[in-house]
């Protein structure tokens, strides 16, 4: 089993595009803040589409071990990605262990959890708050389950309607 434990939650501070080289993915640069005491940003090369700047992710730094996609392990190093060096690897909900989410695509940290702490164990989930709960209609929303009309039922709606609008336009002749 992988440790996680030199995992970090960092926050994109820029990104800038490599370019796209023929039949590859595009290529990002990523300078994101893990929370060093030296204030220093890692630099990381990534092809995840969803990282934009103030993205919360989680971050392996260099020295620490993932698990690839055929269940080995790597050795993060610091290496020329796209002839640019990076020094990590934004980690997805798989090498995180978590349920869900895909593979390739950033996994994204709330912001409740520290900038440097490491990611939480499980995917976080939305915590409905009381807000939400008054906004959650108590009866059912109608319509939702209703029965399809038949033909006739919509012919007679249909009708329903036009007399309704022919009598409103009537109305509205008779006011003038």
């Amino acid at each position: 089993m992988v440790d996680r434990s030199l995992y970090k939650v960092g926050e994109v501070v820029s990104v800038e595009s490599l370019g796209d080289k023929a039949g590859q993915k595009p290529l990002r640069l990523c300078k994101v803040n893990v929370g060093d005491a030296s204030g220093e940003f890692l630099s990381v090369v990534t092809s995840a589409t969803n990282v934009r700047e103030g993205s919360r992710v989680a971050v392996a730094p260099v020295g620490s071990i993932v698990e690839t996609e055929t269940g080995e392990e790597l050795v993060i190093k610091k290496t020329s990605v796209g002839g640019v060096m990076s020094e990590g690897m934004l980690c997805d909900s798989r090498m995180l262990g978590w349920q869900g989410g895909a593979a390739g695509i950033a996994a994204q940290i709330p912001d409740s959890v520290a900038i440097g702490a490491s990611p939480p164990a499980s995917k976080p989930r939305p915590n409905q708050s009381s807000e939400d709960a008054a906004d959650t209609p108590s009866q059912p929303i109608e319509g939702l389950f209703e029965k399809k009309l038949s033909k006739e039922e919509k012919k007679k709606l249909a009708e329903a309607k036009r007399l309704a609008k022919r009598a409103a336009k009537d109305a509205k002749k008779e006011d003038d």
